[in-house]
């Protein structure tokens, strides 16, 4: 067991330790996207429909619904970035924690999130303000993470991207080839791919599904029920690290 957590942020990568944290960070993706919802009644975690509603809030004139539509795709931005110094940085010095760094600031941040209701007055602009950018902050620096690791084949922060992937495959997986035409390549579905999305796409939605029902009964700690998980599998590299740094430096 601790050989698995061990391996699920390590540097040295495998199909199978790619595949697995991606799983847990998407059903996260989808529990705080929820936990955004109940908190703030936003959606944090795809830019699409923040981008747009920038767009319509501009027309509108909506100033205030502009404000926190810009705070939110730049702290997504500035998420990613974040998440890609950390890797950039780490992997510059060979270190264990590579992808462990960003996933453990999630994980710190998910935990700040749970805390900010004892601090933060409640339904205030600046509350709503700083909620959705740390919201949008995390998703950013969590969808990079994945990004970065699985050579851009995964996202977990959005569904769109895995549902026409998704539709893309079954439609391969439909395809009549005709065999009065053997000269061409046949149109074959990627099983092992069209599996793996539609696995993601249900644990964004079981996310979604347990992020609503928990946040909304037990308030903004839960984030901690997926925070501390997170810090689990990043402590291991981490860990080794300290431990390495320690040995040179006497």
């Amino acid at each position: 067991m601790r050989y698995y957590l061990g391996g699920l942020a390590a540097r040295e990568r495998n199909e199978d330790s790619d595949r697995h944290l991606a799983f847990y960070l998407t059903f996260v993706a989808g529990a705080v996207n929820a936990g955004g919802f109940m908190a703030v009644a936003q959606y944090t975690s795809h830019m699409s429909g923040i981008v747009s509603a920038i767009a319509d809030n501009m027309v509108l004139g909506n100033r205030s619904l502009v404000i926190v539509g810009v705070s939110s795709l730049a702290s997504f931005i500035f998420g990613a970035a974040s998440s890609a110094i950390l890797i950039n940085w780490a992997r510059r010095r060979a270190l264990e924690s590579e992808y462990a760094l960003p996933l453990g600031v999630e994980a710190l941040l998910l935990l700040i999130f749970g805390l900010s209701g004892f601090f933060l007055t409640s339904g205030s602009f600046s509350t709503i303000l700083l909620t959705i950018s740390l919201l949008c902050f995390i998703m950013g620096l969590q969808n990079a993470i994945i990004t970065k690791l699985s050579g851009a084949r995964i996202r977990t922060t959005h569904v769109t991207g895995l549902v026409t992937d998704a539709g893309i495959e079954i439609g391969k997986l439909f395809y009549r080839n005709d065999p009065k035409r053997p000269d061409l390549a046949p149109v074959i579905a990627d099983r092992g791919k069209l599996a793996l999305l539609l696995s993601l796409i249900g644990l964004f939605f079981s996310g979604g599904i347990a992020g609503a029902l928990l946040f909304s009964r037990f308030g903004l700690p839960v984030a901690a029920l997926f925070a501390l998980p997170l810090g689990l599998f990043a402590s291991f590299p981490l860990a080794a690290d300290i431990k390495r740094y320690r040995t040179r430096n006497g």
